[in-house]
């Protein structure tokens, strides 16, 4: 992998690899990916072929929606320019994510709402007689479906992590804390002493998600 002084680029050129990156513009050679076929990728390539094909079994009055409101939803491009989604894109990104976190499927596109501020302030991580506590403070009611999102366990120094899988949804919380222990333990089993825990929430109401909110903490003995 080396950096490039160039206009950006994003894709395949013959056996180089041209992307975006937080350090510049980089190129790789190209390399094809393993596919373990894991039951989350799966899980997850099911859901695309079935909302792909329920596309087809709109009616047109629904498709005309779903590219008006496409067309007024700017999305963010791989190389910082924002653009609208065709009406097709905008349903299948939308609903392949709900299906990803086990909601139903619209037929018809929901409004944007306004989000309220991710209320998540601070991650506590600890451990207390051998029993792994995990849990997020919040300020105020989260909104219904806020998903949890963690990486694995890594080193203290690590600042920069990019694989969030889905853990589950936040639970209601008690006395200001809601306890992700269980979500947590059940992907990646009890953290050791000493590791880095990161953790994203993010919003979810109507099909719509608010940009992620990342919270850290080094897991420590109490």
């Amino acid at each position: 992998m080396s950096k490039r002084i160039s206009v950006p680029e994003s894709g395949k050129v013959g056996p180089f690899v041209n992307l975006s990156t937080r350090y510049g513009q980089v190129q790789r050679q190209l390399t094809v990916p393993r596919d373990p076929r894991a039951p989350g990728q799966l899980a997850c390539r099911s859901n695309m072929a079935y909302v792909a094909n329920h596309w087809q079994f709109l009616t047109d009055p629904q498709r005309t929606a779903w590219d008006l409101i496409g067309a007024d939803s700017a999305v963010m491009g791989f190389l910082g320019r924002s653009t609208s989604l065709p009406g097709y894109n905008l349903y299948v990104r939308m609903n392949v994510a709900r299906m990803d976190i086990g909601l139903s499927v619209f037929d018809l596109p929901p409004a944007l709402p306004a989000f309220s501020p991710n209320p998540v302030a601070e991650l506590l991580a600890t451990s207390e007689g051998g029993a792994s506590q995990l849990k997020l403070h919040v300020l105020s009611e989260p909104a219904e479906h806020t998903l949890v999102l963690g990486a694995r366990p890594c080193s203290p120094g690590v600042r920069c992590v990019q694989h969030f899988p889905f853990l589950g949804f936040l639970p209601a919380p008690v006395d200001g804390w809601c306890d992700i222990t269980d979500l947590f333990v059940k992907r990646y089993g009890a953290p050791p002493i000493g590791r880095a825990i990161f953790i994203r929430t993010r919003q979810h109401v109507n099909g719509w998600s608010d940009p992620p909110k990342q919270v850290r903490a080094v897991f420590r003995a109490a």
